[in-house]
């Protein structure tokens, strides 16, 4: 039996401007053992195309509509999921703050598109995050142009969008 680990719901653009009802996203993260398990319920735009490639760990993926959960850890580490409704996905691994260490990770990842709406269900080996206690995130990307809307969990300062700021990541316990 999986366990909730947290959920989180992304209702805001990254500064904390709320967005209406029918874009909220939702990440449930599960405790699998020696995985986690993410489950999500987003909107789906279809905005940018997907990538050319083929479905799996894909380089960029944040140039796309995606979702992205990162786990903080000790040490100044974190882990980065990204994934997108094609079923496409990267994980990185960083050491300081957008400090890649390692990338295109593996990830057991499965998306469906229902008209639009797309459901994801992915799973993460634990021994790819880093050591707790943890602090967690979730943000969203997607559009294009001037349409390129950045949605995240926890309201993030500065001038303009920018997802690595484990200090203000929520506590998992």
């Amino acid at each position: 039996m999986k366990t909730p680990i947290r959920s989180l719901r992304i209702e805001s653009l990254w500064n904390g401007e709320p967005v209406p009802e029918d874009h909220w996203i939702t990440v449930h993260l599960l405790d699998a053992g020696d995985a986690v398990e993410f489950r999500i319920d987003a909107p789906f735009y279809g905005d940018p195309e997907p990538p050319d490639g083929p479905v799996g760990p894909t380089p960029m993926l944040w140039e796309h509509e995606v979702v992205e959960v990162f786990i903080s850890g000790m040490g100044d580490r974190y882990t980065e999921i990204e994934m997108a409704p094609s079923g496409h996905h990267l994980v990185l691994q960083l050491h300081g703050v957008r400090n890649a260490v390692a990338e295109l990770l593996p990830l057991d990842f499965e998306a469906r598109v229902r008209a639009n709406r797309w459901r994801g269900v992915a799973r993460i080996e634990r021994s790819l995050l880093p050591e707790g206690p943890w602090r967690i995130n979730a943000a969203a990307i997607h559009g294009s142009g001037a349409d390129r809307a950045y949605l995240s969990c926890v309201a993030l300062p500065g001038n303009a969008p920018d997802f690595h700021q484990p200090d203000r990541f929520l506590r998992v316990n």
